[in-house]
C-alpha cells in the first residue's frame, strides 16, 4: 500500500497549490517534507507557467512547526556536529527565502494552527488569508529555543518591533480575529468560502503582469534596506524595463478598447524578483 506524499503539488492554470500533507501530525515539518517543499518552490520560481503559489495544510491545521515527537525520539541518538546541524538547517531555511523572494506572489491559506516554523512559513508569504479556526503562535520559547525560519526578520516588519518582541517573548496564542487585528492576516473568510476566495485572489495575481509583479516585490524588499536615492535608482530601472514590455503595451491597448488585458507569461530579465 503506497504512502501518500508529505507534500501535494497541484497546478490549476497559473496557480500552484502546495499542500503540507501530514494531517495526523498537524502537518509538522519532517526531513522529507522540508526537502519536498524546497524542491517544489525552487522549481516553481523558475517556471513561467506558475503565476502564483498558494501554501496550505491538509486537515485541520496549517503547520504545527517542527515535529516535537520526532525531536524526542532523536534525543538519545548521537547528533552530528553543531557545524553540520547549522549547515543542514540553513539549507532548509531556503524555503522561506524562496517564499519571500521568488518572483511570483505567494499566499498562505491558513486553517487551524500556524505555530513555530509553521508561522514563519506563513509570514514569509506575501499574503495571508485564514478562516476563524486559525490560531497563530511563535511557540519557540515554550520548547526552549529562540526560533528559526526567518520569523525574527518577518514579524517585526509586519506587526512592528514592540509587538514582535511580545509575541516572541511571551508567545501568546492568537485567535484569527486577534491576528487579523494586528495585521498578521490580510483577511478572514468563512470556512466554506476560504478556498474559493483564496483561489480567486491567486488566479487574479497569476493572470497579472508577471514582470511588474516581480519588480513590485523586489522594490518593496529593497525599500526596507536601501537609502531613498538607491531605491529610486532601482525603481526607475525596473519601471522603464516594464514600460518597454509587451505587457505594458497590452495594458494600454486594453484600457483604450475597454476590455481586460491579457498578459504574457514572462519573467524580468534580471531573474528572481525580490532578493
Amino acid at each position: 500500500m503506497s504512502q501518500e506524499p508529505e507534500l501535494i503539488a497541484r497546478q490549476d492554470g497559473g496557480v500552484l497549490w502546495l499542500t503540507l500533507n501530514r494531517p495526523a501530525r498537524r502537518n509538522a515539518l519532517s526531513p522529507t517534507l522540508y526537502e519536498a517543499l524546497l524542491a517544489a518552490l525552487d522549481a516553481a520560481a523558475g517556471d513561467a507557467s506558475v503565476g502564483a503559489v498558494v501554501l496550505t495544510g491538509a486537515g485541520s491545521a496549517f503547520c504545527a512547526g517542527g515535529d516535537v515527537a520526532r525531536m524526542n525520539q532523536q534525543a538519545d541518538v548521537p547528533a552530528p556536529s553543531p557545524a553540520e546541524r547549522i549547515a543542514a538547517m540553513r539549507t532548509r531555511t531556503r524555503i522561506v527565502e524562496l517564499l519571500h523572494g521568488m518572483p511570483q506572489p505567494t499566499i498562505a491559506m491558513i486553517r487551524g494552527a500556524a505555530v513555530g516554523a509553521g508561522l514563519s512559513l506563513a509570514l514569509a508569504c506575501d499574503l495571508r488569508y485564514a478562516d476563524p479556526s486559525a490560531r497563530l503562535r511563535t511557540g519557540f520559547a515554550g520548547v526552549g529555543v529562540p526560533g528559526d525560519f526567518g520569523g525574527h526578520y518577518f514579524l517585526p516588519r509586519i506587526v512592528g518591533p514592540a509587538k514582535a518582541r511580545e509575541l516572541y517573548l511571551r508567545s501568546p496564542m492568537l485567535s484569527a480575529a486577534q491576528a487579523a487585528g494586528i495585521g498578521l492576516l490580510n483577511d478572514l473568510f468563512e470556512p466554506d468560502q476560504l478556498e474559493a476566495e483564496v483561489g480567486a485572489i491567486a488566479r487574479a495575481l497569476a493572470a497579472g503582469p508577471q514582470p511588474a509583479l516581480a519588480h513590485i516585490k523586489a522594490n518593496l524588499a529593497d525599500g526596507l534596506r536601501l537609502e531613498l536615492p538607491d531605491l529610486l535608482d532601482r525603481e526607475c530601472a525596473r519601471h522603464v524595463e516594464c514600460v518597454d514590455s509587451p505587457d505594458h503595451k497590452e495594458a494600454v491597448r486594453a484600457f483604450m478598447e475597454k476590455r481586460p488585458p491579457v498578459f504574457e507569461r514572462t519573467r524580468p530579465a534580471a531573474g528572481r524578483g525580490a532578493d
